[in-house]
């Protein structure tokens, strides 16, 4: 049966009509987003005990330059592939094979440029081994291909597909890493390693799925364009959001060092589990804002919105209070230096929750360049103040830095969200009620997802 389009003759009211099977979604990627972090963590852990504050560093940098190049070469293909594939639902043959062809290519490119740029100035390349920088950077086309499939299978609410995808990468890490810290014989070539081929494993999970559902059509030169086109527009606003959310570890790794670094991604590892919650929701509510009508998509925005910051508040606040036992009792004494490092970085939480969403909600309604002009006010402060800082203050100058750009990116985005959608800003002010409905939302879909009888669904804007 044809799926209701939201805002169209089959439902003119913009409501999510009879599916609700969005915060379903929301439950089982967030819990996956968990299990991620969970095994990320703990490959964090093992690799810092048993490589130190140097070895940790230079896993790190090489892990870090190939996620931000990764991101940079792709061109935001996956932002038109999430629209084009929700929208046209035929069009999803061809666009997987050009994603494939796009990754190679792009991929292969990007590393051979990096590459080119650290032979003319090394210190882009930091203190690692440069075959090892080679190595990775040549698992740039598994890096993009994967991104290019999740939002592809994503738009068919295929999440179980990427979500076994995503997992898939920690888990191979944290496996082979962990055997082999056991028998003394990791090292950074081996962490390095076991990282690629999870990579590459979850790119060929996604082929697998993509190839047994859509298929694999023939390259699709007009929908090549189309993308290309999207994507160019919504480009630079990821351009800048990896900027703000990795950049900084590149540029401790380059100016401070790899020993830096090592403790600078300790205070990391841990912030990141606040910034999963903002990722997951735009990830799971993109769908059907795609398909909504305007007003329909500020109010469920909105409310999510509110309800994200809730959380990221208490998230915050566990930061604070447990970072000495985060930062030394786990990882050792070594790393002292990042419970500062992390209490500063706790902040950062309340402007990346409404950055990435109201940014997110901007691209789902094809509003990518006010999107773009809110993490501009983000991306630009990040620069200045991690050249700024990083140089005397290393991974403290970075945590300071990533928390004053984050805030104005915040604040730019919620006045740009406003004025975009109409409303005004106390409208996006956290209520009381808004935890309690999702909550609610939550309940009602892991009793759907366990074949329970729940309520129907609310037919309000409020979502």
């Amino acid at each position: 049966m044809r799926r209701p389009r939201l805002g169209g003759r089959d439902n003119p009211g913009g409501t999510p009509g009879p599916r609700s099977s969005m915060f379903a979604s929301a439950v089982m990627t967030y819990a996956t987003n968990i299990a991620t972090a969970v095994l990320s963590l703990v490959n964090v852990i093992i690799v810092a005990r048993a490589l130190g504050a140097v070895g940790r560093g230079d896993v790190a940098f090489l892990i870090t330059v190939a996620m931000v190049t990764g991101q940079l070469a792709s061109l935001s293909v996956q932002e038109a592939n999430g629209n084009m594939a929700g929208t046209n639902p035929e069009l999803r043959a061809g666009l997987a094979t050009n994603s494939v062809l796009l990754a190679l290519s792009l991929g292969a490119l990007a590393g051979a440029l990096v590459a080119g740029v650290v032979v003319v100035a090394p210190a882009v390349g930091g203190e690692v081994a440069r075959p090892l920088l080679w190595v990775t950077l040549g698992s740039l086309p598994f890096v993009i291909v994967r991104l290019y499939l999740s939002y592809l299978v994503q738009a068919d609410y295929a999440f179980a597909a990427s979500n076994l995808a995503w997992l898939s990468g920690p888990m191979t890490t944290a496996l082979a890493n962990g055997t082999l810290a056991l028998f003394g014989a990791l090292s950074v070539t081996a962490a390095i390693t076991a990282w690629i081929v999870g990579q590459a494993l979850g790119a060929a999970i996604l082929v697998v799925f993509v190839a047994r559902h859509a298929g694999f059509g023939r390259p699709d030169l007009r929908s090549a364009r189309r993308v290309l086109a999207f994507g160019a527009k919504a480009h630079v606003s990821r351009l800048m959001s990896v900027g703000n959310y990795r950049l900084d570890q590149w540029f401790v790794g380059a100016m401070a060092g790899s020993r830096q670094l090592g403790v600078y991604s300790v205070a990391v590892a841990w912030a990141e589990m606040l910034y999963y919650l903002p990722g997951v929701l735009v990830l799971v509510q993109r769908p059907d804002l795609v398909r909504a009508t305007r007003s329909y998509a500020a109010s469920f925005a909105a409310r999510m919105l509110r309800a994200a910051l809730i959380l990221a508040t208490i998230c915050a606040g566990l930061l604070l209070v447990a970072a000495p036992v985060l930062c030394v009792t786990v990882f050792g004494d070594e790393f002292r230096g990042a419970v500062g490092q992390l209490r500063v970085l706790a902040f950062a939480a309340f402007g990346i929750t409404v950055l990435e969403l109201v940014s997110g909600a901007l691209i789902a309604q094809r509003r990518p360049l006010q999107a773009t002009l809110a993490v501009l006010v983000a991306f630009l402060p990040t620069i200045a103040l991690d050249l700024l800082l990083i140089p005397e203050h290393g991974g403290s100058g970075a945590a300071l830095a990533r928390v004053l750009a984050y805030t104005a990116g915040g604040v730019a985005a919620a006045l740009i969200f406003t004025r975009t959608f109409g409303g005004r800003l106390r409208d996006l002010v956290p209520r009381a009620s808004d935890l309690a409905w999702l909550v609610n939302r939550v309940r009602r879909a892991l009793r759907r997802s366990a074949g329970a009888p729940g309520p129907p669904p609310a037919q309000t804007g409020g979502g």
